[in-house]
């Protein structure tokens, strides 16, 4: 199933949301703000029953969720999962969540799984081995599937294709929306020695339903997608830029190790309407007004859509 440009632009702006957790599962039920959504890891309720499982319904019931998956591995050469698969769409069918993402990557091979988003060799025939998948995977959920952009430490020297250039070539074949992980850029730049604007200027922000923000580990000669401390002023800065181009896509906040408490973790996301009102601000000056200062209504990018709205689009 190739989605409809349409389906994705009916998907909501959600605002600012954070990564559920199950060390913040009683501060969420208990005085979690109403505004806020969360992104939980997929293959943590798949097979679960129990209070895991009882805690995200009961999330799901006040705030909009999405489901984040590390193990589709749409990039493998084994077959798809059929059994994972099929787990995915109940789960989403009990949580009705706004969307599913995944990863570009992949997982593993002959039927093991490394519990790693390993990158791949980026060329016109992978292009066509992942958009086949995608599509059949988006007809199995019966709902588009949203990829993300992965941290990366290599580069194949047999790719052709730049990751900007892959992801847009597969967005317009398949219909999938796009993750822009805000950090994974910062990262997989540092590490290659690139650029991590020229990344965003050839990235298909028009494409972008989520973001992420995370924290990175600087060890001098490369860096590491750690999500176990707050987010860099680098990578602040590269979201300043990333907001106003999406037109203001959802953004959510990973902290995966070292967990802090609830509150602050919420702390460090409200740094972001900072970045994300400077982004709408006009600064003109020799070049012309600044890329945010064409969004034609900032309130309704600030300001999150009712949660009925979610329900109102969710499959």
């Amino acid at each position: 199933m190739a989605v409809a440009d349409d389906t994705l632009a009916g998907l909501p702006r959600l605002g600012l949301g954070l990564g559920l957790r199950n060390v913040h599962f009683d501060a969420i039920l208990s005085d979690a703000p109403h505004d806020l959504w969360f992104e939980a890891i997929s293959e943590n309720f798949m097979d679960s029953g129990g209070r895991p499982r009882a805690v995200l319904c009961a999330i799901a019931e006040r705030h909009p969720i999405v489901l984040h998956g590390v193990s589709l591995s749409i990039g493998s050469t084994d077959p798809l999962d059929t059994g994972y698969l099929a787990t995915l769409k109940r789960l989403a069918d009990e949580v009705r969540p706004a969307w599913i993402s995944d990863h570009l990557c992949w997982t593993g091979v002959n039927g093991h799984n490394s519990h790693d988003l390993l990158p791949m060799l980026l060329t016109e025939e992978s292009l066509a081995h992942v958009t086949a998948r995608v599509i059949e995977v988006q007809e199995r959920l019966e709902r588009p599937l949203i990829l993300e952009n992965p941290s990366s430490y290599v580069r194949f020297a047999e790719s052709t294709i730049d990751e900007p250039e892959f992801l847009r070539a597969l967005a317009d074949a398949t219909g999938c929306g796009l993750l822009l992980d805000v950090n994974n850029v910062y990262v997989s730049c540092f590490n290659a020695g690139t650029d991590p604007h020229a990344y965003l200027d050839a990235f298909p922000c028009e494409r972008v339903v989520q973001m992420h923000l995370a924290g990175h580990q600087d060890l001098g000669t490369h860096v590491i997608d750690t999500h176990d401390r707050p987010v860099r002023a680098e990578v602040w800065e590269l979201f300043r830029t990333a907001w106003a181009r999406t037109g203001g896509a959802s953004t959510l906040l990973e902290w995966d190790a070292a967990i802090p408490g609830f509150d602050t973790c919420l702390s460090e996301l409200r740094k972001a309407e900072h970045y994300m009102a400077d982004a709408l601000a006009p600064h003109d000056g020799p070049e012309g007004p600044s890329a945010g200062a064409g969004v034609s209504n900032p309130v309704d990018f600030l300001v999150p859509r009712a949660m009925d709205s979610v329900m109102e689009h969710a499959p």
